[in-house]
């Protein structure tokens, strides 16, 4: 059960003081890890951050054999309460830099706020002492962590390192939904208006669209997750990007299958083709966009795939 920590003896302050310090080291450890590949000049500050932690935590392992001697009882983060639960982002492949930083400056803010309100409650001398000698230590880490980045993160470092954080994003994301989202909205086309012009039945080219959308979902999230499971490419983790190919593949299709929920069968067939020329300029903007093909192009090759599809549907529907 959680104690609070008004109710630790100064022992118990310290022993906790040292757990925190080597934690921290710990996921500092791991961040550099994580980074070394992709962020070299991140992964260089928080190395030494790193280092900076351990000498933290030697000085207060010191300090406690001075005082209570050899043993160090065991009292975590997660013992005491006030703490907040940390989401493990140090064991995610491959690591966000945003999320790293982000992470890292909470760290440093819980740490110090949690030894100023100790601060604030504890009246004998010493232990206010040793408090307050921790808190500044981790304001001075705070400021160590901020002179870090402005000597390691260079506007010219800053700018490779969103340049790779990109690079990651089209991989990671872009390109699986993209694929995915081309797929649905062009594969799905022929059986859809075929079952459409054959029954001119809303409802029956609706089954059958949704049928197509569902099942190309899928596949194509299976064919995602089996290509390769990230460890050389750099494409992240395999079920992520199957799970966002499918998801995308089953959205391109029931965009121009919802239509055909109308009763009416050429009110329905009318909204369904102005969706798919929406549908088909969206992806054209997208491969513009993030894939650095000149719009005309991307549309050129998108919308000549979509309307042979498109026109192979309606032929085979209307024979």
């Amino acid at each position: 059960m959680a104690r609070n920590f008004k109710d630790l003896s100064e022992r118990e302050i310290l022993a906790l003081a040292i757990a925190l310090e080597e934690e921290d080291g710990r996921i500092y450890g791991d961040f550099v890890d994580g980074l070394r590949e992709s962020y070299p000049a991140t992964a260089q500050m928080f190395e030494e951050m790193q280092k900076e932690e351990s000498g933290h935590r030697r000085s207060l392992i010191e300090t406690y054999r001075q005082r209570f001697g050899e043993h160090i009882p065991l009292i975590r983060r997660q013992d005491v309460k006030g703490f907040v639960d940390r989401r493990p982002v140090w064991l995610i492949r491959p690591l966000r830099i945003d999320v790293v930083r982000k992470q890292a400056e909470i760290m440093e803010l819980e740490t110090r706020r949690f030894y100023e309100r100790a601060l604030e409650r504890v009246t004998d001398a010493s232990t206010r002492k040793l408090l307050g000698d921790l808190a500044e230590a981790e304001r001075k880490h705070s400021a160590l962590a901020e002179s870090l980045e402005m000597k390691h993160l260079t506007p010219e470092t800053r700018a490779q390192e969103e340049a790779a954080q990109r690079r990651l994003f089209m991989l990671q994301i872009v390109q699986p939904g993209l694929a995915g989202l081309m797929d649905g909205s062009v594969s799905t086309l022929a059986p859809l208006f075929a079952a459409a012009f054959a029954t001119h039945k809303s409802w029956d080219a609706f089954l059958v669209g949704l049928a197509a959308s569902v099942g190309a979902g899928i596949s194509m999230g299976f064919a995602e997750a089996l290509s390769d499971d990230g460890s050389l490419t750099g494409r992240g983790r395999p079920w992520v990007r199957g799970l966002i190919c499918g998801l995308m593949t089953t959205a391109g299709g029931i965009g121009h299958t919802l239509p055909f929920l109308i009763s009416d069968f050429r009110v329905a067939t009318s909204v369904a083709v102005a969706i798919v020329a929406a549908e088909l300029a969206a992806i054209s903007f997208v491969r513009h966009r993030y894939m650095d093909t000149p719009f005309l192009a991307a549309a050129f090759q998108v919308v000549v795939g979509g309307v042979l599809v498109f026109l192979a549907g309606i032929l085979i529907g209307s024979s």
